[in-house]
């Protein structure tokens, strides 16, 4: 036992029995942030892409490439990518937005603040042990740089999961709650110190919580946004606390039957999965292999699985470079016999496209280049502009080469059925398909 679980279990500030209790029904809680955002698969998908997005703004900034400000930024589409990442994250550009009366945050206009900043990012995505991540966050810290305080630690949780947990308003609100302390926003030193509690509490709650800090800081944004109320703590009227404690968890195991309820009833015409699955059958249909997301094969789909009929392992020439673990999160790879691939499809249901664009981009520049025909951002209709407009930002400017085009889910559901008794080949596709250059 570590020195911090040892001194957390002595001065408790909760107690333990009505956390248990509380982490179970969070656990269960179908609007809560838990299945929502935590179990969701689109979660562990986006890690690679922002790590990756990271890596480009620290090499921007080193080469002095980065320019003077936010909009138009690689750090825009990388905050932007996070901010997407469902209710947890909202907002979490705000930090990064500059404030032209207060000059902050100090990163645009500082070239040595900003080279403190890329650096900072560059060495915590090299980093390899707790202490060095920590020795460079501290370093960072000690600048003082203005109006850049410990927001920037969302962006370290995607480097390092396990040992950076998320840090905004809800969730320091939410620590708050739990454990009786005064964190304030702002501070690197509080959030260090903060960061020290949640992990002595991740590791007391080992068994329903994860190694992935993520999970106990959903728990603490659903404190910090009252969707739950924290345990009385101790020397408050237990008997009267406690009572009305229950009657608020009974309050939102209520609220939750009414949200899923609202959840079906508002469910879209299709989903990810669907839109999966037809790509798959029109794929077979036309006499490709199909290969679908590793992480999405054993989804429920007509009957079976979604990776029913599909190859269960990619080509060697796909997995023997880097970039081999993102391939394989691409949602639908169309093959030829020999292994070449003929099209990519990325589903962008209601996400960002940045991780998709990410993958596409290493399938591109794989090696594979002569044997990739097609790629497709595959989207409901209404997103076409919201594509469009992604598209347009210059960090995604490397892909102009790579006639990305956008397939509607309108026109793909309209003529996949035609297209599979009288389509040959990529043809067909590319008909309905629409230029995005």
């Amino acid at each position: 036992m570590t020195r911090d679980l040892a001194s957390a279990r002595s001065r408790s500030p909760f107690d333990e029995s009505a956390l248990r209790e509380l982490i179970l029904r969070w656990r269960d809680d179908t609007a809560g942030t838990y299945r929502t955002w935590f179990l969701w698969p689109e979660r562990i998908k986006n890690f690679r892409s922002l790590r990756r997005g990271i890596e480009q703004v620290s090499a921007e900034i080193e080469a002095n490439t980065f320019g003077t400000a936010f909009r138009g930024s690689s750090l825009e589409t990388v905050v932007h990518g996070v901010a997407e990442q469902r209710q947890i994250f909202k907002g979490a550009d705000h930090a990064f937005l500059w404030k032209p009366k207060l000059r902050i945050p100090d990163i645009y206009e500082d070239r040595g603040n900003q080279l403190a900043f890329g650096r900072m990012l560059e060495t915590c995505r090299c980093c390899t042990t707790e202490a060095q991540l920590l020795t460079a966050v501290r370093s960072f810290a000690e600048r003082k740089i203005k109006g850049l305080g410990p927001a920037a630690a969302n962006l370290l949780y995607f480097l390092h999961p396990t040992l950076m947990p998320p840090f905004n308003t809800a969730i320091v609100k939410g620590y708050n709650g739990l454990t009786g302390n005064k964190v304030k926003l702002g501070s690197w030193d509080e959030y260090l110190s903060m960061r020290r509690g949640v992990m002595s509490i991740n590791e007391m709650f080992r068994d329903l919580l994860s190694n992935d800090l993520g999970a106990i800081a959903g728990l603490l944004f659903d404190i910090g946004t009252g969707r739950f109320a924290a345990p009385p703590l101790p020397g408050i009227d237990t008997m009267a606390a406690r009572a009305a404690w229950h009657a608020d968890l009974a309050r939102v195991r209520e609220e939750a039957k009414l949200d899923k309820a609202q959840m079906v009833a508002e469910r879209d015409d299709v989903t990810h999965t669907e839109v999966q699955g037809w790509l798959r059958d029109l794929g077979l249909s036309l006499g490709f292999d199909v290969w679908i997301a590793s992480n999405d094969r054993s989804r429920p789909y007509g009957g079976g699985c979604l990776a029913d009929g599909c190859l269960t392992e990619l080509p060697p020439g796909l997995m023997s470079g880097t970039a081999a673990g993102a391939i394989r999160l691409i949602d639908v790879l169309w093959l030829e016999s020999g292994g070449n691939v003929t099209a990519a499809f990325e589903v962008e249901h209601s996400t960002s496209i940045y991780s998709g664009i990410v993958r596409m981009l290493d399938l591109a520049l794989s090696g594979e280049r002569g044997a990739v025909h097609a790629l497709y951002l595959v989207a409901p209709d209404a997103r076409e502009e919201e594509v469009r407009a992604q598209l347009r930002r210059p960090a995604f400017s490397r892909i102009a080469d790579l006639h990305v085009r956008y397939l509607p889910y309108g026109e793909l559901d309209r003529h996949r059925e035609a297209i599979a008794r009288f389509g040959r080949g990529l043809h067909p596709i590319e008909q309905l398909a629409r230029d995005l250059s």
